[in-house]
């Protein structure tokens, strides 16, 4: 039976958001093209009627994956962000959470391709959590960007450290909850520096 190409395309997505998925639980390289096809509910074979390689799933799955963590992020306030993110659900939700926590470190041995699809997703998420402002000067605009950049880095940090600690270590929750509280007192003394800065209630 034929596929007609709107079947074709809904495939493939569906294949993506698998792959981005597994990626995310398991890393790049801790699942094979015929485990994720088989997850996806395909075979194996049919694998390079929409993808070239591995490599160029991996890169449209990240893709994908840094446009859904930036799309639940828009209309937060960086507060609500740091709750919601530096927390034992996200640690614990890893094929549901960030692609940016989940695959950074994986990322970084990856291609130029992968690279810049990590560089425009991370920019992508600081334009979320960074509301615009006309009224802002430059320097203030610097500012609230130094603040967002190192706000999302700490949380990113905090979540992979405790991931890296057993799911049962008492550690894994006092690095998030030292972490969290630690990043809310910092946006709390920024806001009161720069009330227009960050996010859309700051």
């Amino acid at each position: 039976m034929r596929v007609t190409r709107a079947q074709a395309e809904q495939n493939r997505a569906h294949i993506v958001a698998t792959a981005a998925r597994l990626f995310r639980e398991r890393g790049y390289d801790g699942v094979g093209v015929a485990e994720l096809m088989a997850a996806a509910g395909f075979t194996h074979g049919g694998f390079y009627k929409h993808f070239r390689s591995k490599a160029d799933l991996m890169a449209e799955a990240s893709a994908s994956g840094l446009s859904q963590t930036a799309a639940r992020t828009e209309g937060l306030d960086p507060a609500e962000f740091v709750e919601s993110y530096v927390s034992r659900e996200h640690r614990d939700g890893r094929g549901d959470g960030c692609t940016i926590a989940a695959l950074s470190g994986d990322a970084a041995r990856q291609s130029a391709d992968i690279k810049t699809g990590f560089a425009a997703g991370i920019e992508n998420l600081l334009t979320a959590l960074q509301a615009p402002s006309d009224t802002l000067g430059d320097a203030d605009q610097r500012a609230a960007r130094t603040m967002v950049i190192d706000m999302l880095a700490h949380s990113v940090g905090a979540v992979m450290l405790s991931r890296a600690c057993p799911d049962d270590s008492p550690l894994a929750d006092e690095i998030l909850d030292v972490c969290r509280k630690e990043i809310l007192a910092s946006l709390a003394h920024g806001s009161s520096d720069q009330p227009a800065a960050l996010g859309p209630e700051a």
